[in-house]
């Protein structure tokens, strides 16, 4: 019997094909907290629904101002808590009118001589800061630590600042990770959110992933975040405060002009394969500027983000979720990423030192930056009109 030997080339060894490894969700929802929406929202003397974290919660306000939130299905016989109504401190079941206090216990039966000992529903930690409302979510049901914060932006809800300019989407078919790689993605910044990124760099630490980048718009497709400023440049300072909540500091320079704006950018799950996308904007008052003129420049904002954002949800709407990417340079540390995110959905006994490390990584943007230039140059060229509407834009 003779063997016979096969000598294999480089270009065959590397014209194998790249096959997708999908892998699957997550078992079990993000530790942290998770924004669900304006404070003010959930103060209006009624009892609200939110579908997260694979249920349904109830959200009230007690008679001090307080913000609860429960499991929405009482512990007796189910019913909805969130379809019931307010009764002093405590919300009522439409059903039989057992009374549940903010801490998850059983306050009153009416039509009972005692409440049962063991009547107990889950209950979510709250938080209020910046004019929003968080909750803590942790699958083991410890407390959050000390310095696992949302901070405070300084002068917030005094004239300093305008109102959120506040909006919503619900994304459906796809997981919470997908926005969560944007923070890496430099080159999509130019696709996807028509800017031309002029510097790009992250630093992860502990439970904050921050995004450090100054851009400037494209000269054939215009959104609102330029703030109608002409040659404008946007200095941008974001960062994720565990795994749902971004914080982005904003500042658009144009020639003696600078605009601060803070741009909220926060997400809750619904289900493993869908969630509530919710952005806002506030402008920081300047000298020469009304609360009215603030007000309209966080709208314009905002619209401008909404554009954007919508392109992110239609590209998510028809992708698959991907465990291997094949990477260039300039793609950034996606796996990295991937790992400081990773620590959220362990146990913390088992986080490890490299998902929480000290990690830094500046994408080179040169040749990003040489061949977008050309693209722009040739649309301008070939006549076409800055838009608002990046679909006309592209026509």
């Amino acid at each position: 019997m003779t063997t016979e030997m096969t000598e294999v080339t480089d270009a065959e060894q590397f014209d194998e094909v790249r096959l997708i490894d999908a892998g699957s969700n997550p078992t079990r929802f993000a530790r942290g907290w998770h924004c669900l929406g304006l404070a003010k929202d959930f103060r209006n003397g009624k009892p609200h629904t939110v579908k997260v974290f694979g249920t349904k919660v109830v959200i009230w306000a007690d008679t001090k101002g307080k913000l609860n939130v429960l499991d929405a299905f009482c512990r007796h016989m189910g019913g909805d808590l969130s379809k019931g109504e307010i009764k002093g401190d405590e919300i009522s079941c439409p059903f039989h009118d057992w009374r549940w206090g903010g801490d998850g216990k059983c306050k009153d039966v009416p039509y009972a001589q005692r409440v049962p000992l063991r009547a107990r529903t889950a209950a979510w930690e709250t938080m209020e800061t910046n004019g929003l409302l968080f909750v803590w979510n942790d699958p083991e049901g410890n407390p959050p630590p000390a310095d696992v914060i949302i901070p405070e932006i300084p002068g917030f809800g005094t004239d300093e600042w305008s109102d959120w300019s506040w909006n919503t989407f619900l994304v459906e078919g796809s997981n919470c990770r997908e926005i969560v790689d944007n923070v890496v993605d430099m080159a999509h910044f130019f696709y996807v959110h028509y800017q031309m990124p002029q510097y790009f760099k992250n630093i992860f630490e502990g439970h904050v992933a921050a995004q450090h980048m100054r851009s400037t718009g494209r000269d054939d497709i215009h959104t609102g975040v330029q703030l109608d400023m002409p040659d404008s440049e946007t200095v941008s300072d974001a960062a994720y405060y565990g795994p749902s909540f971004m914080l982005d500091t904003v500042y658009t320079l144009a020639g003696d002009t600078t605009v601060e704006t803070m741009l909220v950018n926060c997400h809750y799950p619904i289900s493993q394969d869908s969630f509530v996308l919710m952005f806002g904007t506030s402008v920081h008052t300047i000298d020469g500027v009304t609360q009215e003129q603030a007000d309209a420049m966080a709208e314009m904002f905002t619209e401008g983000v909404e554009t954007q954002f919508k392109q992110d949800v239609e590209i998510w709407k028809h992708k698959t979720r991907i465990d291997n990417p094949l990477l260039t340079a300039e793609d950034g540390p996606v796996y990295q990423l991937r790992r400081w995110y990773e620590q959220f959905f362990v146990d913390v006994a088992d986080i490890t030192e490299d998902m929480v490390a000290r990690f830094e990584f500046e994408v080179d943007t040169t040749k990003a930056l040489e061949t977008w230039k050309v693209e722009v140059a040739e649309n301008v060229a070939r006549g076409v009109v800055p838009e608002q509407d990046p679909t006309k834009a592209k026509a």
